[in-house]
């Protein structure tokens, strides 16, 4: 075994220690307990992710292109593991600032229920086993929670509310199935209803902080350790550059739709915006909102056959996607849809779980311009295959790298992309209109993100007018995001959430999208004469999706690699 073989060895066993992380990159064993909460934790392994880095740093040069790569992505990886431990706010660790009972109890729970191809028995075991830890897992959460933020307790409050639901549903399941273990399910299920009944009682009695900001000096630290080599200054300006030019493409497909409708010259764009919510709804007939998960799957399945049809992207057979309501107890943080990818260790089909969140006063987030776009950006070709190709790729580090500006990238790109092709046929001003109007959320969160990191007002100013009389942070963060997308309050709301929990990550969807259509515009450029344009978007499609994951930045030294890009 080579050093770096060794090395990427330890690497995959720091990474997978964790058993919630077992669960979600698809490993089988070691599952049954919940994750150590506790500062000891974290130091651990902010120190191991630090020795990695030194052992990583003295190995001696290579020529092999992938494992210099590999190299580089690794020790990206270690910096912003201990980052993440180490981050401070007010004066002690984030991770100590923010209650995560929720995530660290259900998020497990749920994937073990619905995507473990394990036998019941075998699932039911395990989940029995991690009910039986919540009690003292509780314990342990709170005695490692230090002047926890006031928002994220709310946020961990309202998710612990909806576990009892979850387990509930297990227990079903379990007798359902006559399962011989049921007896000792609902014993343990008993003593983590009540203990995390205490727990949201105990929570509510801690001292909270109400500052959300780390500085800026931080702030740069986070988004480098993305693999973002942009400054703040930069990212800003590109969130107002977006804006200007969304606002522009709005105007002109404002200026096309009010007459083809019929609608008054005065029409405003969020009010063009509700005619075609209203004008293109969903059928809902007697199966309620499940109806509108039907919709979905049939979007699915015409998305398929038009990728096997125009052949622009390979979709292979062993992969699948699952398509549900959200959970309850994730609902805070999902506030339209989501995407849990392929677990990127398990071998045989590569499935995915789509997350969608269906509320009765919340249909124009789900129309027939809405969906189909929802679904080239959640499933085929967005993020389901880019990532099952990903977790195809023989690259432990890959598999392991979590990079959201490469996966948010390629599916904002793709948006525009699948309607420049004509995907929506005659309705393609009415889904592009659409798209631009939600899109525009993408340069909100450059914004919002920036302002919830540093703290620094400014970065609110993008050119669009907003309450700056709001309160700080949350109403003043909320009248931009609302302002530029028309949300509803309570997605305003549930969008700020995941800002304030997921740093850097809200600002990956734009800075992607414009790296990605940076390198595929280059691309075009190079093979033009050489390829027609069908054949440039297959070879960039191709080497996109099976190069596996990594900052877009490195993505480009791959292009070049393959004689796509120049030198």
């Amino acid at each position: 075994m080579s050093d770096f073989a060794a090395l990427v060895a330890d690497f995959h066993a720091l990474l997978t220690r964790d058993p919630n992380a077992r669960v979600f990159l698809g490993l089988l064993d070691g599952l049954d307990g919940l994750p150590d909460p506790s500062a000891e934790r974290w130091a651990r392994d902010a120190a191991d992710a630090l020795a990695l880095r030194a052992r990583l740093d003295a190995l001696p040069p290579t020529d092999d292109f992938d494992e210099s790569l590999d190299r580089d992505l690794a020790g990206l990886t270690l910096d912003a593991l201990r980052l993440h431990a180490t981050l401070p706010l007010n004066g002690r660790p984030q991770v100590s600032a923010m209650p995560r009972v929720a995530d660290a109890v259900g998020a497990g729970i749920f994937l073990i229920f619905v995507n473990d191809p394990r036998p019941d028995a075998e699932r039911l075991e395990t989940i029995t086993a991690r009910l039986d830890a919540v009690p003292a897992y509780v314990e342990a959460a709170l005695a490692a929670l230090d002047r926890p933020l006031a928002r994220w307790v709310s946020i961990d409050d309202e998710k612990v509310a909806g576990l009892p639901g979850l387990f509930e549903t297990i227990a079903a399941w379990a007798e359902r199935i006559h399962w011989d273990g049921t007896p000792r399910l609902q014993s343990a299920r008993e003593r983590a209803v009540a203990a995390l009944a205490d727990y949201r009682v105990r929570l509510a009695a801690l001292p909270t902080e109400s500052n959300v900001h780390v500085g800026a000096e931080l702030a740069q630290r986070i988004v480098h350790s993305k693999g973002i080599d942009k400054s703040l200054a930069d990212l800003h300006a590109m969130a107002r550059d977006f804006l200007a030019e969304t606002t522009s493409q709005l105007d002109e497909l404002r200026g096309r739709l009010v007459p083809k409708y019929d609608l008054p010259a005065t029409t405003t764009n969020a009010e063009l915006h509700g005619f075609l919510n209203k004008r293109f709804p969903v059928a809902v007939g007697d199966g309620g909102l499940d109806d509108i998960l039907a919709r979905y799957e049939a979007e699915r399945a015409r998305l398929r056959a038009w990728c096997d049809e125009t052949g622009l992207f390979e979709v292979f057979d062993d992969q699948d996607m699952k398509i549900m309501r959200t959970p309850p107890f994730m609902e805070p943080s999902i506030p339209a849809g989501a995407m849990m990818p392929p677990p990127a260790f398990r071998p045989g089909i590569a499935t995915s779980l789509v997350y969608l969140t269906l509320k009765a006063d919340q249909l124009d987030e789900h129309t027939e311009l809405g969906i189909p776009m929802m679904m080239v950006h959640e499933g085929i070709p967005g993020h389901h295959l880019q990532l099952a190709w990903a977790a195809r790729h023989p690259s432990i580090v890959r598999r392991h790298y979590d990079g959201a500006h490469h996966a948010e990238g390629w599916t904002t790109m793709l948006e525009d992309y699948m309607l420049d092709q004509g995907y929506l046929g005659d309705l393609v001003d009415e889904a592009r209109f659409a798209t631009k109007r939600d899109i525009s959320r993408i340069g909100a969160r450059v914004a919002i993100d920036l302002y919830l990191m540093t703290g620094d007002r400014d970065f609110l100013e993008v050119g669009v007018p907003f309450d700056r009389d709001a309160d700080a942070p949350w109403g003043l963060a909320g009248s931009l995001l609302q302002q530029v997308t028309g949300f509803t309050p309570g997605r305003v709301q549930a969008e700020l959430n995941w800002y304030s929990q997921e740093r850097g990550y809200p600002l990956s969807y734009l800075t992607g999208n414009r790296m990605v259509w940076d390198i595929k515009r280059g691309v075009q450029e190079a093979q033009a004469g050489r390829l027609d344009a069908q054949a440039i978007d297959r070879a960039f499609h191709r080497v996109y999706l099976e190069s596996g994951n990594m900052p877009v930045s490195m993505l480009r030294r791959v292009f070049v690699h393959e004689g796509l890009l120049p030198a």
